[in-house]
């Protein structure tokens, strides 16, 4: 058979050198749903530029030409975590060297050295601290609303709301509610790691399980808490487990239809129990990329989170199923302390640059996707 090479293929009809992607490609051009075997094929094909061509139509009929990114800042309360995760390099036992806890005043003077490009988002995750009352958490949520009016804040993963509705002996619902009330405006997706209940047992025993990270984001959505989603791959895991990871939150996001964003995290070994392992490969970062878009048809976007695989893969994947690229991030700890070589954070021409690069159309937005228009010091958001 005489097959055109993938370096050959042009882009406006699609060829592959592997024909088990034939009918897969024949589903995604028509708009067709794709099965849990069609993700587990589209894991194992080797013509990765076949793959990418598919979740680049994906890309480009939902949003064009247009790449999106926000100026953000990252605020971690606390690395103290009653959690022994084996994936994790950021927690500490309570007493343990290199622990901390910022007093709120802190916290708030932390999310000030960020405002200055004007962020938009507050990011806030940390550990799951056995002694910080429930009020602690509103209280700084409530400090940064009074301080910075405008910033959105996403806060608390699906993990976090679970163990401070158990410290505060209030249901999930209650938490949520009480959450929201104190000025929560969505929740980032992190803790989601790995579904399948086999690798959880390994890598987080001492978290919530997939069951329960997907209902509390259902709950979430129900009261009208819009939240991201993650998936932590290149670690113990395998493919199915991958596209079971992607089935649950597809059916989830049918029902609830409040998920923004997947975003894929490259496991990070270094300063790890799981530190043997090696890092992910470009072909499996851009991979998870492609096959996340091609999977989650549900799903507004996909981002390509520029701390984890680094701002020139994060570039390439806007060709690959991509049209998130994060933000400024500003201080990011959680990655960084599990060896992380990325920056800690990224000014927002840089970001522009990297998107114009890549041949895309920068867009700058709020954590909601709306246009974000910037004057010297200030934003305004489009409503």
């Amino acid at each position: 058979m005489n097959m055109v090479s993938s370096a050959q293929r042009p882009r406006h009809s699609f060829q592959t050198d592997d024909p088990a992607l034939t009918p897969i490609a024949a589903k995604v051009q028509a708009g067709e749903r794709l099965s849990f075997e069609d993700g587990v094929t589209l894991y194992r094909s080797g013509d990765i530029l076949a793959v990418g061509w598919l979740a680049n139509l994906v890309r480009e009929r939902l949003h064009g030409n247009t790449a999106y990114f926000n100026v953000n800042r990252h605020i971690n309360p606390t690395n103290v975590c009653v959690a022994s995760c084996r994936l994790c390099a950021f927690g500490r036992k309570k007493g343990e060297a290199g622990t901390y806890t910022m007093a709120l005043e802190e916290a708030w003077e932390t999310a000030a050295s960020g405002l200055t490009e004007a962020v938009t988002e507050f990011h806030i995750v940390g550990g799951l601290h056995p002694d910080l009352p429930f009020e602690y958490f509103m209280d700084l949520v409530r400090g940064l609303k009074v301080r910075f009016p405008k910033v959105h804040v996403k806060a608390f993963t699906m993990v976090e709301v679970a163990f401070l509705a158990k410290r505060g002996k209030m249901t999930i619902p209650e938490t949520l509610e009480r959450m929201k009330a104190a000025g929560v405006d969505s929740m980032p997706g992190g803790g989601a790691e790995i579904f399948a209940d086999r690798v959880r047992h390994i890598i987080c025993d001492h978290k919530i399980d997939g069951g329960e990270w997907l209902e509390t984001a259902r709950m979430a959505h129900k009261i009208g808490l819009r939240s991201n989603a993650t998936m932590l791959y290149g670690h113990v895991e395998n493919e199915e487990d991958r596209v079971d990871h992607l089935v649950r939150l597809r059916e989830v996001q049918d029902d609830t239809g409040g998920f923004q964003t997947f975003i894929p995290l490259a496991f990070h070994p270094e300063n790890t129990a799981l530190g043997h392992i090696p890092r992910t490969t470009g072909m499996l970062d851009i991979k998870q990329i492609a096959i996340g878009r091609l999977m989650l048809d549900n799903f507004p976007h996909i981002k390509s989170y520029w701390q984890m695989v680094s701002p020139k893969m994060a570039q390439i994947a806007l060709r690959f199923g991509a049209d998130d690229i994060d933000g400024t991030v500003i201080e990011e700890k959680i990655y960084h302390d599990a060896g992380a070589t990325t920056p800690q954070g990224m000014r927002r021409a840089d970001l522009v640059r990297l998107i114009t690069e890549a041949g895309r159309e920068p867009f700058e937005r709020d954590t909601l996707y709306r246009a974000v228009t910037r004057s010297e010091d200030s934003f305004t958001v489009a409503v």
